[in-house]
């Protein structure tokens, strides 16, 4: 139970002299029908509480889903559906949601949900509290069907995933005169894969947790920084903008450039793995 300004988003009901309602020889006021969520419903208020199930003192207000006879054999509605009652004086509404947000199915053995002791009618009358002013009153509904859509997604992490280094030997490096270069493509677990020199690309969600080395071909003291990263959306490559220093890259006593073969290689340690039904 909470108040907000944002009127009901799918039905509101004004009543005037609820005295007169509250007097009558009816129990209770069916509404007219609206639509929502592709269905249709009607509240069902009573001024002096649904006697038969304990609301004898207090406002009883329902959610009842109608015309289920167009629906087809078996049918069953989840629904998250919110009552209101709005107080004038503070241009706000009394919002009660069943069950904390809890989904409520309506079908053929149960066609209504609501509140019984929806709100006690000496609060409900008190005129310091706003529900009713000039003898008149209003009540609304929200009611969002819960529709599933037959999608989801299963990430399985991978450690050690086959073919998981990859090593790129750059020929002639002395003479390479490209901003940017790509190794050839290959696989690891599901996804594929490239080596860039220098810049990047875009697209997937994938888990990436790998070495990243230069290859120090005189005294094996390689050049290697460990990258964790989720590649989503348009930021699909990782990496180091400062992975070495060109000092460090041609130093002959380096040994990372020799013969003018420069060698990058990458090990993969875990990777995920996103499979996404429906979609």
């Amino acid at each position: 139970m909470y108040k907000r300004h944002l009127p009901p988003a799918h039905y509101s009901l004004k009543i005037q002299s609820f005295s007169l309602l509250s007097t009558s020889n009816a129990d209770k006021y069916e509404s007219g029908v609206f639509e929502a969520g592709g269905y249709n419903w009607r509240l069902s208020l009573y001024p002096n509480g649904d006697k038969d199930n304990n609301g004898l003192g207090y406002i009883s207000l329902y959610l009842s889903i109608e015309e289920t006879n167009k629906l087809p054999h078996g049918w069953e509605v989840d629904v998250n559906y919110k009552l209101f009652v709005y107080d004038k004086i503070r241009d706000t509404y009394l919002t009660i949601q069943d069950g904390d947000g809890a989904v409520r199915s309506f079908h053929d053995l149960k066609t209504q949900w609501g509140f019984s002791q929806f709100l006690s009618l000496e609060t409900f009358k008190e005129a310091s509290n706003g529900y009713l002013v000039g003898d008149s009153c209003i009540f609304g509904a929200e009611v969002f069907v819960i529709k599933s859509t037959g999608k989801w997604e299963s990430l399985t992490m991978i450690k050690d995933p086959p073919n998981k280094t990859f090593t790129w030997k750059m020929q002639s490096f002395s003479k390479l005169d490209q901003s940017i270069y790509y190794s050839d493509a290959f696989t690891v677990g599901e996804s594929r894969c490239y080596l860039v020199i220098k810049t990047f690309l875009p697209r997937e969600k994938v888990y990436r947790e790998c070495n990243l080395r230069v290859l120090d071909q005189l005294n094996d003291t390689h050049k290697e920084r460990k990258n964790c990263h989720w590649v989503t959306g348009s930021e699909n490559s990782w990496g180091f903008p400062d992975f070495m220093s060109l000092e460090d890259l041609h130093k002959p006593s380096k040994g990372f450039i020799y013969n003018d073969v420069l060698i990058v290689e990458v090990q993969f340690l875990v990777v995920s793995a996103v499979k996404v039904v429906g979609v």
